[in-house]
């Protein structure tokens, strides 16, 4: 891919994103604003040993900035068998959610998670990365729940082959949510379905090491949808 061709494509992706910022206030979104997530992702494999950490800090945004809707902490040790091409991760995450507007008051969640990772390449240019996660959520105010979930990620990168330092890349994904039962306590009810959630976005390899990533995403709830800007950094640390 030569150089105007890569420019092109990366300009369009752009374009792409900021059509849906601009037009997420008529499609019937949550609030009828874009919301904004700022996001760090972290991994580490300990030196001659299958073991490791990961886990990610996010702070999301009701608006652009300063209306809190979610704080999220979350962190586990990993484990990637030898020549298995599988990343296993037990987990922890600690969740406040905060109210849309002025009000102050927040909820708080602990939440358990074990997930499996699996990379996989078609051809030469298409990384894929299979996640799937199971949850154990203890919410505040509500009996305690299970989710499952799914995400296919699908990283192109534009310039080179793969994700490596100066490599300019498309990052896309979608992720399905599934809660493992309805009642939640004192009559309450969820549907099975609980969410689902598109991206699309440009990213960039500072070094081998430290990626960013800028994108539009759109999260399906039952019978709502918000925009979300996300930006991101991805650490090996």
């Amino acid at each position: 891919m030569n150089y105007f061709t890569m420019r092109k494509v990366v300009s369009m992706t752009l374009f792409s994103v900021f059509f849906f910022i601009g037009t997420s206030k008529t499609l019937g979104q949550n609030e009828n604003q874009t919301g904004a997530w700022y996001m760090y992702f972290y991994n580490h494999q300990f030196k001659n040993s299958e073991f490791g950490i990961q886990g990610d800090f996010q702070y999301r945004n009701w608006n652009i900035i300063g209306d809190l809707e979610q704080l999220l902490l979350r962190s586990g040790f990993t484990y990637a068998p030898k020549d298995a091409g599988v990343l296993f991760t037990l987990g922890y995450g600690h969740i406040t959610t905060g109210q849309l507007g002025e009000s102050t008051s927040n909820s708080v969640e602990s939440r358990i998670y074990q997930e499996a990772l699996f990379p996989q390449t078609l051809g030469k240019r298409f990384h894929l990365t299979h996640r799937f996660r199971y949850e154990q959520r203890f919410v505040e105010g509500q009996d305690f729940r299970t989710r499952y979930r799914y995400n296919l990620f699908l990283n192109i990168p534009l310039n080179t082959t793969v994700l490596e330092e100066k490599a300019i890349y498309i990052a896309l994904y979608n992720e399905l949510f599934v809660n493992g039962q309805k009642d939640i306590g004192d009559g309450r009810e969820v549907e099975y379905f609980d969410r689902n959630r598109t991206y699309l976005g440009v990213g960039y390899a500072l070094t081998n090491k430290i990626r960013f990533q800028l994108g539009w995403m759109n999260q399906k709830t039952n019978g709502a949808g918000k925009g979300q800007l996300q930006f991101s950094m991805h650490h090996k640390i």
